[in-house]
């Protein structure tokens, strides 16, 4: 389930372009358009939840399949370390209210 006005579900369905990195039945995975590390990429379900709580409460096995794939592009972009971020709120800075993971990745990260 999608919503309209969402910028995630657009880009999901092909209505925004984006750098596909992987893609599946349960989610889609692209780079990040202001990167904060060599590798920055976004991890998104494709059923629109609001933030990792709802994600958590409603599909734990989708979460955890987020955090493979996450996993599994630092093993393919690096050798297997990466930063994994959800920001939950706007006040966390979450500008899209669309559930999503930042895989950092692909060098060695500040603390």
């Amino acid at each position: 389930m999608s919503e309209p006005d969402c910028l995630f579900c657009k880009i999901i369905a092909g209505e925004v372009p984006s750098e596909k990195v992987y893609e599946d039945d349960a989610v889609y995975a692209f780079r990040d358009i202001n990167p904060k590390a060599k590798v920055h990429v976004l991890v998104v379900p494709r059923r629109h939840l609001a933030n990792v709580a709802e994600l958590a409460e409603a599909d734990p096995q989708l979460l955890a399949h987020m955090v493979g794939v996450a996993r599994s592009i630092a093993d393919e972009s690096f050798h297997g370390d990466y930063r994994l971020i959800f920001n939950s709120g706007r006040d966390a800075g979450q500008t899209v209210f669309h559930v999503h993971a930042h895989v950092l990745t692909g060098e060695v990260l500040d603390e």
